[in-house]
């Protein structure tokens, strides 16, 4: 009981502690006119109207990268960051600067340290666009600091978003090969072996390649939810209870693609499945294209199946 008292006094010091040290500093506005020369800058920025961008800057403008890691940089100039923003609406198609979901922005007038009077808005935004040359899809959040004066003139910029977007960019510009694009390989050959397996309905023969925790996926399924190797078993043998399978043939020829990048290890094949429904003897022909990935041990550790499911219900 003893150690009890003590913990809830000590307790009760450290909240009172806590809320005698709680001190006001200024106001949070939602609405302010400097949150309105915010959204006309942003405006401007989109449009790229720099006589507008220009006009709400002070001449003696500093813009920052909130994430860089320089901390002795210096911010940009007026000039450098107006062209640097233009760069924004000449290269992207389809350019936009909007709220991120559920936020607004706030306008907050400090009064520790703040005789020029001062306010400081702060958004949260999603920035989208599609790179003109590349293609690349440049969409990211981003967070805003802006300070104006008291006339409303933007005095400072700080913007924070993944600037990482650029390194796709800077490397689309050129061309460069990413692996080696077989047309015979023993990973294509282990494919072959495995759909004519299943054709001569050989069920072991047809697994007998797929590591033990293999995922597997169906185009037709959400491609959020995966099959094991054994639930796969299961759905294939539902299936030739209701298909008899006439043939299957093999359209053009497998790629086997050997990646760089990622280490990845891909069988791509494309077939014709010749069926007929048990049901009432319609005959379907099942267009498939079949990625089988594979383990440096020549496993196929993941699979994902493209077809229309739809016809094989008609």
């Amino acid at each position: 009981m003893k150690n009890s008292i003590l913990a809830l006094t000590f307790f009760t010091l450290g909240v009172g502690t806590l809320f005698s040290q709680m001190t006001e500093n200024g106001t949070v506005y939602i609405d302010h006119p400097a949150i309105e020369v915010v959204k006309s800058f942003t405006e401007a920025t989109v449009s790229g109207d720099s006589s507008k961008i220009a006009a709400a800057l002070t001449d003696d403008f500093q813009g920052y990268n909130g994430v860089s890691t320089n901390m002795d940089i210096r911010g940009r100039s007026k000039s450098s960051f107006i062209n640097s923003s233009l760069q924004w609406s000449r290269q992207l198609d389809y350019y936009s600067i909007s709220a991120f979901p559920g936020t607004y922005p706030d306008a907050i007038k400090y009064s520790k340290d703040n005789d020029e009077e001062e306010v400081w808005v702060q958004t949260w935004d999603v920035i989208k666009g599609v790179h003109k040359k590349t293609g690349v899809k440049m969409n990211s959040s981003m967070h805003r600091l802006f300070k104006l004066t008291k006339d409303n003139k933007i005095k400072t910029i700080i913007n924070y978003f993944n600037r990482s977007l650029f390194d796709e960019v800077g490397a689309s510009f050129s061309d460069r090969t990413n692996g080696t694009i077989y047309n015979h390989h023993d990973n294509i050959n282990t494919v072959r072996k495995m759909v004519y397996a299943f054709e001569n309905l050989d069920i072991d023969n047809a697994h007998a390649s797929y590591h033990e925790d293999a995922r597997l996926f169906d185009i037709n399924e959400s491609l959020d939810s995966t099959f094991t190797l054994e639930e796969i078993k299961s759905r294939r043998q539902d299936f030739l209870d209701n298909f008899e399978i006439k043939a299957i043939e093999l359209i053009g020829y497998p790629d086997y693609l050997e990646y760089e990048m990622g280490n990845g290890r891909s069988v791509l094949s494309w077939w014709n499945f010749h069926l007929v429904r048990k049901s009432d003897k319609k005959e379907i022909t099942l267009a498939m294209h079949m990625n089988d990935d594979f383990d440096e041990d020549g496993k196929i550790i993941s699979e994902i199946i493209y077809y229309n499911a739809a016809l094989l219900s008609e």
